[in-house]
């Protein structure tokens, strides 16, 4: 399994709220909608929160402004089969980076794709 991290930065005219709003209610459905095409197998959304516990770790490092979430797509192993398959996938992901841009501060957000060394498994 593949996963993709985004850490998503807002834009800066719009409010925490108003951001995870639109992420969650108008670009989730989009994503949903082209995960066959794109072959993802599950897509998480983590919504940043305010919680005064937490403050001290979450605070800015680095100069850079706090991110507003982390997006997390998972695939398994291997390309996409067969050029109407590339195309297709090519085609979604260029309706969902146009999207993005209406929200996410891109510049900002850095993506990256990860594979899990787990080291304390989930405990029931």
């Amino acid at each position: 399994m593949v996963k993709l991290l985004f850490c998503l930065r807002r834009q800066p005219r719009l409010s925490r709220e108003e951001f995870q709003r639109y992420w969650r209610e108008s670009h989730a459905p989009l994503v949903a909608a082209r995960a066959a095409a794109l072959g993802v197998r599950r897509y998480v959304q983590r919504h940043t929160i305010d919680e005064p516990l937490y403050a001290g770790m979450a605070r800015p490092r680095g100069g850079l402004a706090p991110y507003d979430g982390v997006a997390e797509l998972w695939w398994d192993r291997g390309p996409l089969e067969g050029e109407a398959a590339i195309d297709a996938a090519r085609r979604a992901g260029r309706e969902l980076l146009e999207d993005e841009g209406r929200f996410i501060d891109l510049a900002n957000s850095p993506v990256f794709f990860v594979e899990d060394h787990e080291v304390i498994p989930l405990q029931a």
